[in-house]
């Protein structure tokens, strides 16, 4: 008897944490009342505190939209970005006036799609058949008042161009306004639309553009 007594002890206690395991696994805040303790004061707490999914969700989504090259672009890289785009307008003004067909072949996307100051739309193997032919000549051509805006892979470039040229047998020469869009593809930008307007005499001597 005296055995079974000592036992006892430790067997009450072995069964008071068979007792508390299910509490502290399930969290419940209704669980047993230990007199002596604050079990179901620091169990309410934690399950109080139970994080749910929509949070966790809103933050992934939150990340995801930072790490858009618009919104997690350094400005350091935008500034690199502008510096090229200005560099690859260099480039098309030197294939213009040169009327070098392989430059401008490189320049265009495959699926350019471009709007003369006539409204004419012209696709990339009709703009370079133009200039194989020698049917359109600029003689000379300057840019000025050019901006560059960025959105992701997509640049946006407007500019004032005054030329000196001819197509066919009519006379373009004057100022324009115009807008080229670049896109980048496989690590290369390549010019995917393009769109000019003439600048009136009237509108030009006012200073309007």
């Amino acid at each position: 008897m005296r055995g079974i007594a000592a036992e006892t002890p430790k067997w009450d206690a072995r069964r008071r944490k068979m007792r508390l395991r299910p509490f502290f696994l399930t969290r419940r805040a209704d669980a047993d009342y230990h007199p002596g303790t604050h079990m179901r004061t620091s169990v309410y707490f934690q399950g109080s505190f139970r994080p749910t999914g929509v949070p966790v969700l809103l933050i992934v989504a939150i990340c995801l939209v930072l790490a858009h090259p618009a919104f997690a672009m350094p400005h350091r890289d935008n500034h690199a970005i502008h510096k090229e785009i200005e560099a690859l307008e260099q480039q098309w003004r030197q294939a213009v006036i040169q009327n070098d067909v392989t430059q401008m072949d490189h320049l265009l996307a495959d699926d350019y799609m471009g709007i003369s100051a006539n409204g004419t739309v012209e696709t990339k193997p009709q703009v370079l058949a133009l200039r194989k032919a020698g049917t359109v000549r600029i003689k000379t051509l300057e840019l000025n008042d050019l901006k560059v805006r960025i959105y992701g892979d997509t640049a946006v470039v407007t500019s004032k161009a005054d030329l000196e040229g001819t197509n066919g047998q009519s006379d373009i020469s004057g100022n324009y306004r115009y807008t080229r869009v670049y896109n980048k593809r496989y690590g290369q930008w390549k010019i995917v639309s393009f769109e000019a307007s003439r600048i009136h005499d009237a509108d030009a001597r006012n200073g309007r553009h």
